[in-house]
């Protein structure tokens, strides 16, 4: 198990990463799924064997609002369906913290319950926001779960120039699901997730 990071680098170096996926040719990613909320990309990772994904959508309403419901807190348990729990374990300054969060098993289970520890940043970016994240080998795996890696990742939440109380929301996830898993098993699920956010997330700010 690794000590915790000193958080001041390691949040430069995660925002630094987002920023440069953000610089992304379009040309480079290939349409993985689209609904009425989301359009989800995807391109090999620089990471890992598997895929990272873009989610882009626009949601209506301001930008602290909508990250407020997807960075950790209080309410992000409150609507997101594939979350069964989470808590803080550790707060720095400059809003940073450590995470210990717990997924639900997704396609009839094939994919079991997952835990993951993660390095949380939320920083201001252009006229909007960034939350991002990446997982650290910290703490005991607990029992029932397999322990997940995100990669890189994170959410850009910026306000629409001509309409400020609509916000263009883009992620960038690169989740290392682990254990025994057929990788198409994995790529359909986490097209799905995405898209499935999107609308969660909606309900949730209307609610």
């Amino acid at each position: 198990m690794d000590p915790l990071p000193n958080p001041s680098p390691l949040a430069m170096r995660l925002r630094n990463t987002l920023v440069r996926y953000h610089g992304i040719a379009d040309g480079e990613w290939r349409v993985a799924k689209k609904t009425k909320d989301a359009t989800v990309w995807r391109k090999p990772s620089e990471e890992f064997s598997g895929y990272l994904y873009k989610a882009q959508g626009v949601v209506e309403d301001l930008t602290n609002r909508i990250v407020d419901h997807i960075r950790p807190g209080p309410y992000r348990l409150d609507w997101d369906s594939l979350m069964t729990s989470m808590d803080i374990l550790e707060t720095f300054e400059e809003n940073c913290c450590v995470m210990r969060y717990t997924t639900a098993g997704q396609l009839w289970n094939i994919i079991a319950p997952r835990e993951f520890v993660d390095f949380s940043y939320t920083t201001s970016y252009e006229d909007g926001l960034l939350t991002c994240g990446i997982s650290l080998d910290y703490g005991k795996v607990r029992p029932n779960f397999v322990r997940g890696f995100n990669h890189p990742c994170g959410w850009f939440c910026v306000p629409l120039k001509d309409c400020p109380n609509h916000s263009l929301l883009t992620g960038y996830i690169q989740t290392e699901l682990r254990g025994m898993l057929p990788q198409s098993a994995v790529d359909t699920a986490m097209s799905s997730t995405l898209a499935n956010f999107y609308s969660d997330l909606k309900k949730a700010l209307k609610s």
